[in-house]
């Protein structure tokens, strides 16, 4: 691990942050309002919502454009999970790869295979290149991606048998 060279702020707050996620003597934890804690898909669900959120305010600051597009594809994921896990057997596990979500929208009727390839190319040549290239992103975009997270969640939740989870309305 550390050589003995390493910052001690940057040391003191990486042990800080695991403790933080190990919830390891923190007394009482402040979850998050509005994650529901109940199943695995109304706690993707409402993540979802609140990334939704987030996107709003982002976008009323204005000028967040990287923000924004990773914020929304993460809600746009959060959003085809919470539907797989509230309709199908699948587990919380099956989706630690971010285009899985999108593979498992088609396999499970959420949306046209068309679509649902359309949704992961965008992800794969996008979001990397908007997050992790050199590419600087627009507001057209953000607010493209605004509209598209917008859409698949409130598609997402019409779909869901079970209603009166969704936080956005």
């Amino acid at each position: 691990m550390s050589n003995g060279s390493d910052p001690t702020a940057v040391l003191t707050a990486l042990d800080r942050a695991q403790d933080a996620f190990e919830m390891v003597g923190r007394g009482r934890t402040a979850f998050e309002d509005g994650i529901s804690a109940d199943e695995d898909w109304k706690t993707q669900l409402t993540k979802a919502c609140r990334l939704l959120e987030v996107v709003d305010t982002l976008q009323s600051q204005d000028g967040y454009y990287t923000a924004v597009i990773e914020v929304c594809f993460g809600a746009i994921e959060r959003s085809i999970e919470a539907y797989a896990l509230a309709m199908t057997n699948d587990m919380l596990q099956d989706f630690q790869d971010h285009q899985f979500s999108y593979e498992r929208a088609h396999q499970i009727g959420l949306f046209e295979r068309e679509t649902a390839e359309a949704m992961k190319n965008l992800y794969s040549e996008n979001r990397t290149e908007s997050y992790y290239g050199g590419g600087r992103p627009t507001e057209e975009q953000a607010e493209a991606m605004t509209d598209l997270a917008g859409a698949v969640h409130q598609f997402a939740v019409s779909q869901i048998r079970e209603g009166g989870v969704c936080l956005c309305d």
